[in-house]
Order: structure tokens, then sequence, then C-alpha cells
């Protein structure tokens, strides 16, 4: 249904709209999600979230909520135009996220939970690698085809799941020469002694989790979004399983490097930041702080003219972001990692 204003709030909307102004980017419609000209009049606006609402099957209530909806929409599209303006290594767009206000996407897609229980430093004695010594220039496990294809978590705090999930489908391919798509489903379900399901958890807790009961496939166990029942029957079907799993060594960046060029390894980021919302593409140098909120999982890391970054895979979806993935700076910010191993 077409959507035409006939309220004084039209009026301010447009003065929104021809504050963006026009400018000139090298990125592609197909990559922001918007052109130049889509900013210079309110119709052009509201055909572009039009468009957003069809392109990812949002359908509101009543046309109050449409209409609040498209106020977040204009606010968030003036973020990400002044954004791309200033910003020279990474640039903004449009997705799924655009009709949400900065508050309710981290309410509803961040889950990482630190303060579930205080993490034990591992010494660099005891790391895993400290004497893994060739390390190559780049690395990315995506083309070595230890990770599965980009999951979304959809409106479920189970980051830490996911991020559990890649890390042990990681290490299984390497070990096995098998890539097994498994199921965090069955960590949201079962592993409630200490994480809390789609409210957030705890990647240590859940390699814990592994560790004692292994995981089945995803095609077993399949992933609904929202919190279920512990499924118990399946215990007879085969499962992935791991020995045990290390905690790399607290703001070491070779340490971590180490890990990671040996295996796609579990991570903890600040993901708060709103240009983490609307990341579109390339070497992301936004803000990126310490107080960690979401799991996601290291799969590589290499050099872009000159900037080193972390190739990261997220949990939602692959239209966010590079396909699913975001290029981080490295040394921006401090994130800590988990390694499981067979």
């Amino acid at each position: 249904m077409a959507f035409i204003f006939s309220s004084k709030k039209t009026s301010a909307f447009l003065c929104i709209c021809i504050g963006f102004g026009m400018f000139g980017f090298s990125h592609e419609f197909s990559i922001l999600g918007y052109a130049p000209e889509d900013l210079t009049s309110i119709h052009k606006v509201i055909h572009l979230f039009e468009s957003s609402l069809v392109k990812h099957s949002k359908i509101y209530e009543s046309f109050d909520e449409k209409l609040h909806r498209f106020e977040i929409f204009m606010d968030n599209l003036k973020h990400i135009d002044e954004t791309n303006k200033k910003v020279s290594n990474y640039w903004l767009g449009l997705n799924e996220f655009a009709d949400l206000t900065h508050e309710e996407f981290k309410n509803k897609f961040l889950g990482f939970k630190g303060e579930l229980a205080e993490r034990k430093d591992e010494s660099i004695e005891q790391f895993r690698y400290r004497d893994f010594v060739d390390l190559p220039k780049s690395v990315d496990w995506r083309k070595k085809g230890a990770v599965s294809p980009v999951k979304n978590q959809g409106q479920c705090g189970s980051c830490w799941a996911f991020s559990t999930v890649a890390a042990v489908e990681g290490i299984n391919q390497i070990v096995t020469g098998n890539l097994t798509v498994l199921s965090e489903q069955e960590l949201i379900d079962c592993d409630t002694t200490f994480n809390n399901g789609c409210n957030g958890g705890l990647m240590d807790y859940a390699f814990a989790y592994v560790t004692r009961n292994g995981l089945h496939k995803e095609e077993e166990y399949p992933y609904i979004m929202s919190e279920g029942t512990c499924d118990e029957k399946r215990d007879a079907s085969e499962k992935v399983t791991i020995s045990g799993y290390h905690d790399v060594p607290r703001n070491n960046e070779d340490s971590f490097l180490k890990a990671l060029a040996n295996q796609p390894i579990s991570v903890a980021i600040e993901a708060s930041g709103r240009d983490f919302q609307f990341y579109s593409g390339g070497v992301f140098d936004g803000h990126c702080g310490t107080e960690l909120d979401h799991g996601v999982a290291a799969v590589g890391y290499g050099t872009s003219k000159g900037l080193d970054y972390v190739i990261v895979r997220n949990s939602w979806g692959p239209k966010w972001g590079e396909k699913g993935y975001i290029r981080m700076k490295r040394n921006t910010g401090k994130p800590m990692g988990c390694v499981a191993y067979i």
C-alpha cells in the first residue's frame, strides 16, 4: 500500500530530507541501499522506505506504527548519509535494522553476557599455540572450507550459541576434513545451567557443554529463533564433540593471530556502536570499545590498503555487512577469544 502523508509531521520530514542534500560517493546503490537522488524529496524517501519494507518483508499493525517506524527510518538514513560523508575506510548502508532505534537494536540482537562469570585468564605459558612461529601474512578459513554459510539468529539474543558453534564447526572440519553444520538451537534449549537462551549467554559455558555432551547436526535439531524445550530423544543420533577448549591470552594480538592462523575462533566484541548496526563494507575502524556485548567468530585476518583487519563472521544473515561478514581493524578494542579443540 502506498504511503501518503497528510499530517503536520510531513513538513518536518521534508526539512530533514532537504538537509541530506546531494553528495558524491563511489559506492553503488546495491551496497548502500540508497542513491543520492533518493534524498532530494520527501516522496523519494517515502518510496525508499516502502521499498525497504518489501525487501525485508516488514508489515506493521497500524498506520501510527508505520508512521513511527518511518520517523526512525528517516533518522537512521540521516545518520548513514552523514557518516558516509565523514569516514573513508568503511561505509554504512540501509538494511533490515533501518526501522529500529539504536536501543531497540541493542536489546534485540546483542546477547553476550560477560557478567555471567569471571573469566579465567590464560597465561602465555599455558597457551596451546605459544610455540607457533610460521605466522602467515593472511588467513581465510572460508577458502579452506572450515566455515559454514552465514546464519541468522533473528530477534533472539543467541549470538553466544552461534559464536560457539562456528568455532566447533571449524575445528571439526580441520581435524576430520568434513564441514558439518551444527545446531545452535541445542545449546539454546539444553545449555541452561548458566546460559539464558535468547536472553544471552557466555561462550565458555557453551564450550563446556559441548565438551560434556557434544552437538547434533543442524538438520537434526533446527533453529527456530526462539527458546524451545531440550529434546533428549535425539541423544541416540551421532554428535560432534570436542575434548576441551582454551581461552586466548587477554589483550595479546600475537597470541590471537597465532590461534586464528590455526583455526576459526570464538570472540566477543562490542557491537553496540550505531555504525556497527549499519555497517555495509570496508575495514571498520569506527567505535569499538571494551564493553563486550556480542559473540561472533573470527575466521581470518589480512591487510587492505595498509589497514590490518580481522575477518569476522556475524550471525545477522547474509544481507548484513559484506555478505554477513565484517572486516574489523586490528587493535581497535580488545576482543577476547576462545579456542575449541578436539
